[in-house]
């Protein structure tokens, strides 16, 4: 990567909703509190998840991963968005900037591939449940998530390091909330024709790929709920998969809108709205997903909470 003082930006001012002054405060309200909702939500998954036995299992561990990288990327996001949101003129270093965009693409990349493993481990466990202690064992668990994760640092640190290889010597005012990758590849001064082909390929490959992964998995999975005798079993299963299709509905859905779209397809303000549904929505949601609807975690959460209630009484 070029040194900073390669080029003549050495730091960037995020503009975030500057053209609706009379707006600032209250949004910065809602996003406060969206953001502690958040990371409460999912601490509370990934500690309930670490305190009871009976929830150490692929499936659980999965979703404890996958809070943990909600957690993540909640953390490198919102807190320089409510300084945005606060003040007149919000500036990030160009060291700043690149940081910020390399976690981002790492826990998106990363949040991708769990999806994927999870559509994995329910196909697995509904369409061969007899075999599934055999098949989905810890050593496997163990690969999917390294794989995960190690596929995000692949992606995070080429697309980031290409980005801001590219001199800035023009305007250094970025048309967003975040350093994200579309608007700070606007300030570029140089040819972007190559890194466009390949930040293209890449979302293929990070998005729709898992995607129709998931995809036919689920499809596998349907036609095996259907052919159960049991109402019980097939409602069981419809839940557990609705979960984790919301997931996946919130974070592909918005990401594609992001990522894959034409330079002029949306207004700066639309793709604001757009990056907000998943840096903001699937985060806060998620937890509220898995936890609402999967009585094993709201079961061994009461556990919990009265187990604690008996110690302070005693």
């Amino acid at each position: 990567m070029k040194r900073q003082n390669q080029s003549s930006v050495v730091e960037f001012i995020l503009l975030g909703f500057s053209n609706f002054p009379e707006l600032r405060e209250l949004i910065f309200g809602v996003f406060l509190v969206i953001y502690l909702v958040t990371l409460m939500g999912n601490m509370i998954i990934i500690s309930v998840i670490f305190l009871d036995q009976s929830l150490q299992v692929p499936m659980y561990l999965f979703l404890q991963n996958l809070s943990i990288v909600e957690v993540s990327f909640s953390a490198v996001i919102m807190p320089k968005m409510l300084v945005v949101l606060s003040t007149d003129k919000a500036t990030i270093s160009f060291a700043g900037c690149f940081a910020q965009m390399y976690f981002i693409l790492l826990f998106g990349g990363t949040e991708c591939f769990l999806l994927g493993a999870m559509a994995y481990d329910r196909f697995i466990a509904i369409c061969h449940p007899l075999n599934y202690p055999m098949i989905m064992t810890k050593m496997l668990f163990m690969m999917l998530v390294m794989f995960s994760w190690i596929s995000g640092v692949m992606v995070a640190t080429v697309q980031t390091t290409w980005v801001f290889s590219f001199p800035f010597c023009g305007s250094n005012e970025i048309n967003h909330l975040f350093c994200e990758t579309p608007p700070v590849l606007e300030l570029a001064c140089a040819d972007t024709f190559l890194f466009e082909i390949y930040a293209f390929t890449g979302t293929i490959l990070v998005i729709l790929v898992p995607f129709l992964l998931i995809l036919l998995s689920y499809i596998r999975i349907l036609f095996a709920i259907l052919k159960m005798p049991s109402t019980t079993g097939r409602q069981k299963a419809f839940s557990t998969c609705a979960s984790h299709l919301t997931s996946v509905t919130l974070l592909y859905g918005t990401a594609n809108m992001t990522y894959l779209q034409p330079k002029s397809g949306y207004s700066p303000e639309t793709k604001k709205l757009i990056s907000l549904s998943y840096a903001l929505l699937t985060p806060l949601l998620n937890p509220l997903i898995y936890s609402l609807r999967n009585n094993e975690i709201k079961t061994a959460l009461m556990k919990l909470w009265r187990r604690k209630m008996i110690s302070h009484t005693v």
